[in-house]
């Protein structure tokens, strides 16, 4: 009966309001001991473009064992989202055991699109909730150097008759355009925002601040004349733009001139990237039997549908249903983290939700230094508990919109 009860109040989230109870700590909390990424680098042009794709995956499963501080063989499951890695399950799978992770640890892939790290941190977040396993690792993941995203596969006439289900095979540029025209949104105020992100990551990793959360790489390099691959370090982000200002966004054209205002360009939405994330989660009881540093705890995660020509505000409807879940408000969260996918929606997002912008992607964002498709969702949850324990925060909230029209969001806390 008590099991019953445990799992009843954690399967009702919002059963206890406020964010004092929230705050709260059981021995059955879903805690997070481990938060790491990798640098985010430019697809084709970056410091990971010449890594195949199982080898930046191993690079992170050796980081991820090495900093876990715990047995890899204590691990219950392993989820790895990732979106465009082509044959992800045999790729996950090998590359965790060439990392020295036991055979007899299982290992899966998912994929959400853009919410996929975050897809993977929910799975074993309520795998571990429910008692299936006591600790797990998520990893978000993408090499866009190696994997372009060529987008949707051909639809039949029969699917495509439907308006909406059309909508989904458009590219994401398009609905950017829509977002931009439908509700309004200037490029002169997407173009401020962006700026802001380039500025907010530029004084963020001169200030050191992205230290904590990235682990230096161990990558191959290729000689352009030779082909001769050798190994480097990368430690640093290579998207973020020093001395980026709204002035200079406005001179970039256009990117997608045949579709609404034509506003959204290079310079104001996310870069296309490389990288990797990975969250190590377990119960607080099994942390604290194991001696671990606790950075944080997850609460839930809530996932939207909307209409796919808008996919972009999908923020606007997962934000809000996470926070009833959870049973707080908008004011009680310390610091938001939603990706940028395009200036529009961020634009939009923030304004539609009444948001502070001083609490949101307050070291930039995806416009600044890149969206790893698969990798983000992950990401934001090794930055954005970074920062939480900078500034002494609480509450976290990361979101995304995703692409075919959905939006998700999750309630962290911080130790």
């Amino acid at each position: 009966m008590d099991r019953v009860k445990q799992l009843v109040s954690h399967l009702s989230p919002g059963s206890t309001k406020g964010a004092a109870a929230l705050q709260q700590k059981s021995p059955d909390d879903v805690v997070i001991t481990m938060a790491i990424r990798s640098p985010l680098c430019k697809a084709k042009k970056g410091g990971l473009k010449d890594m195949k794709t199982d080898e930046l995956m191993l690079e992170l499963f050796k980081q991820a064992v090495a900093r876990s501080d715990i047995d890899p063989a204590l691990i219950g499951d392993i989820t790895v989202g990732t979106v465009l890695t082509p044959g992800g399950p045999y790729v996950a799978r090998a590359a965790a055991i060439a990392a020295g992770i036991p055979e007899s640890v299982p290992c899966q892939t998912v994929n959400r699109f853009c919410s996929s790290g975050l897809m993977a941190v929910t799975d074993i977040a309520n795998k571990i909730r429910v008692g299936q396993i006591q600790v797990g690792l998520a990893v978000g993941f993408e090499s866009m150097s190696d994997n372009p995203d060529n987008g949707a596969p051909p639809q039949s006439d029969e699917v495509g008759a439907n308006g909406a289900a059309k909508d989904c095979t458009m590219p994401m540029g398009w609905t950017s355009e829509n977002v931009a025209a439908d509700f309004d949104i200037s490029r002169d105020d997407m173009d401020a925002f962006a700026a802001m992100s380039f500025q907010r990551a530029e004084h963020a990793e001169k200030a050191g601040y992205f230290a904590k959360e990235i682990v230096p790489f161990n990558v191959f390099v290729k000689d352009p004349t030779t082909g001769v691959r050798t190994k480097k370090v990368v430690s640093t982000d290579d998207g973020i733009r020093y001395g980026t200002t709204k002035e200079a966004l406005l001179k970039v054209r256009g990117a997608f001139p045949q579709w609404g205002r034509g506003q959204t360009t290079g310079g104001n939405a996310s870069q296309i990237s490389d990288g990797a994330a990975a969250v190590l989660l377990m119960t607080r009881r099994k942390a604290e039997e194991l001696g671990l540093k606790i950075l944080g705890k997850h609460v839930t995660t809530a996932v939207a549908g909307l209409a796919p020509r808008v996919m972009g505000i999908g923020p606007t409807y997962a934000i809000p249903m996470v926070l009833e879940q959870a049973g707080i408000a908008k004011d009680d969260v310390d610091l938001f983290e939603i990706n940028e996918a395009f200036a529009s929606m961020y634009v939009y997002c923030v304004r539609k939700l009444g948001l502070d912008i001083e609490k949101v992607n307050v070291n930039g964002g995806a416009i600044a230094f890149g969206h790893p498709l698969g990798c983000t969702g992950a990401r934001q949850v090794a930055t954005g508990l970074n920062e939480l324990a900078r500034r002494n925060g609480k509450i976290l909230v990361t979101s995304m919109c995703i692409g075919t029209g959905m939006g998700a969001a999750a309630v962290f806390v911080g130790e």
